[in-house]
């Protein structure tokens, strides 16, 4: 089990795409000037490389890719790949990275000196005044704090897979992901990489979450700034466009993602954000069956042991081309962008588009948590179980060996494995139906602790038996009204806790299939553990434990499932 979960682990660490471009054949000479120094109005310096092609003289639109990775000579693939496309390529560097790490702040620094970087671009006689941006994770995020700067040589963004700080990365819905300490570790500062149990160690000693650097035997100052801010807090808003910037980016802009992916809520919260402040904003999405890496590169022929349909094997990095072609060259419009919302249909090998992301679907399906018995699964119901029932759960968090988590390596499983959760079956659908969307609703609990943190794993069970796996909601209780305010249960009182910021999906449920959802409370080593004592979780350990945690979920918490009706795709 713990390689599995390693490779889990490994598979969503945050860590640079550079190495993954192709080193280009040299079909004509290209001018490659490395550790370029780019002025910073502030007296200090962004390290850039700078590729062009001296057998065109006019002025070219630029391409910047401004990452906070540095992984070595191949970086210089990047700025390559733009030039032979016939811009002048820039990667530039975060302040601080291949310079002096003193210098280098996650986040903070970015959008002040991104602006710099492209006012300085603009001005040299290579540049004909035009910049487009592309890139994805930390590279996407740059984009959205460039783009509030409002440059008028920036043309266009191209943010995939982004982050959204403190929104998703480093915790998503308030609970801080098991491999933030290693982001900055092993990609920042270029230490050793960590010994690959060190989170099991930390999980087996049940010592405070907020010493985990110490246990790997150095203090990591990132890390311990990020665990300062358990809130959605002014910090972090600080980072993302406010409503008025939002209101103000009137550039055309592309996001790509993928229902697998780990950056998925926060791309599909910047697209939100933009329509909703701005009702001009010319915004395209573009979704399909893909992880970090599928949703801002090349596709993955297998995803999880998954056979991706031969419709969604497309590179990413040519449709964010195609689109830079598109926006700063006149280009026609990438073809795959029929729509705003542009989505692969898991199981249909066919794309849908929308207009928005609420006419993915034109019907919701409600079920309550039902006690009807299938085997060893409860039901769920669409009609409200009367009178209420209840299901019962313990964890008991002083115990070390056993764990209360979600983990799949695969897509499709040939059993389900509740790992401690509470299963919840739905009856067979009787016609194919496309569930498109994201999933909601709320949980009415009642619990003996003043916190939790809630999973729930979303399944379609096939006809032939086999469990297909959704997505997943991970969300502390205690934020799920209000993200950037802790509102602490009351032990032995009723509540209802809201069911948001989902992964939307898009799947071809087959006749005879069935819903399947895997109730559970967070116990594992790969996300923090919350005792439910109501310190900071950060600073919980397993003497906080105390006695067993005892969950009563009610019959009248219900989840939403976004669905389209009438033509299915591929018929039955």
């Amino acid at each position: 089990m713990k390689s599995l979960f390693s490779l889990l682990f490994q598979s969503i660490l945050f860590a640079s795409v550079i190495n993954s471009f192709p080193c280009f054949a040299q079909d004509r000479e290209l001018l490659v000037r490395d550790s370029v120094r780019i002025p910073l109005r502030n007296g200090k310096y962004v390290s850039a490389i700078i590729v062009t092609d001296p057998a065109i003289r006019e002025p070219l639109p630029a391409v910047l890719f401004y990452t906070t990775y540095y992984m070595g000579p191949g970086d210089t693939n990047v700025a390559r790949r733009a030039a032979l496309k016939g811009y002048v390529g820039v990667l530039a560097y975060c302040r601080g990275i291949r310079s002096d790490l003193a210098d280098y702040i996650p986040f903070v620094n970015d959008g002040n000196d991104a602006y710099d970087v492209i006012d300085w671009i603009s001005r040299q006689k290579w540049c004909n005044g035009k910049i487009g941006m592309y890139g994805g994770s930390y590279t996407g995020y740059v984009q959205w704090a460039a783009a509030s700067r409002f440059h008028p040589a920036l043309k266009t963004i191209v943010p995939q897979v982004p982050v959204m700080p403190g929104f998703d990365f480093p915790m998503e819905n308030n609970i801080p992901l098991g491999h933030i300490l290693s982001w900055s570790h092993d990609n920042i500062y270029k230490l050793p990489r960590l010994n690959g149990d060190l989170l099991f160690t930390w999980f087996e000693k049940g010592i405070p979450y907020r010493r985990l650097d110490s246990l790997a035997g150095r203090k990591n100052p990132i890390f311990q700034q990020w665990l300062r801010h358990p809130a959605y807090d002014q910090y972090w808003q600080s980072f993302a466009p406010s409503p008025s910037q939002y209101g103000q980016i009137n550039i055309p802009v592309l996001t790509t993602t993928g229902y697998y992916d780990g950056c998925a809520i926060s791309a599909l919260e910047y697209y939100k954000r933009h329509n909703q402040f701005n009702s001009h904003a010319e915004h395209y999405l573009v979704i399909g069956p893909y992880d970090h890496w599928g949703g801002q590169r090349r596709f993955a022929d297998t995803l999880m042991g998954y056979a991706v349909d031969s419709a969604a094997r497309l590179n990413m990095v040519d449709i964010a081309f195609d689109w830079l072609d598109h926006i700063l060259k006149g280009a026609p419009r990438p073809s795959i962008l029929k729509d705003r919302i542009n989505y692969e249909i898991m199981g249909a090998n066919q794309w849908g588009h929308a207009p928005t992301l609420e006419a993915m679907s034109n019907d919701t399906l409600t079920y309550y948590l039902g006690s009807s018995q299938e085997g060893r699964f409860n039901s769920l119901e669409q009609s409200k179980p009367l009178p209420a029932l209840t299901f019962d759960q313990q964890v008991d968090f002083r115990d070390r060996v056993n764990h209360n988590n979600y983990f799949t390596p695969l897509i499709i499983n040939e059993t389900l494995e509740p790992g401690g959760g509470l299963v919840f079956v739905s009856p067979a659908f009787r016609e194919p139906v496309l569930l498109n969307g994201a999933f909601s609703g709320r949980l009415k609990v009642m619990v003996n602790k003043k916190d939790m943190d809630i999973s729930i794993a979303f399944y379609e069970q096939m006809p032939d038996g086999r469990y297909f796996y959704l997505t997943r909601y991970l969300g502390r209780a205690s934020y799920a009204g209000q993200n950037s305010r802790r509102q602490l249960l009351v032990p032995g009182k009723e509540v209802n806790i809201p069911i948001s910021n989902t992964r939307i999906t898009s799947r071809k449920f087959s006749k005879g299939s069935r819903l399947v959802i895997v109730l559970n409370v967070n116990k594992h080593p790969f996300e923090v553990v919350n005792y439910g004592s109501g310190k900071d979780v950060n600073d919980e350990s397993v003497l906080d434990a105390g006695v067993p945690m005892q969950i009563h979920w009610s019959s009248e918490s219900f989840i939403k499932v976004p669905v389209q009706t009438g033509i299915v795709p591929g018929g039955n």
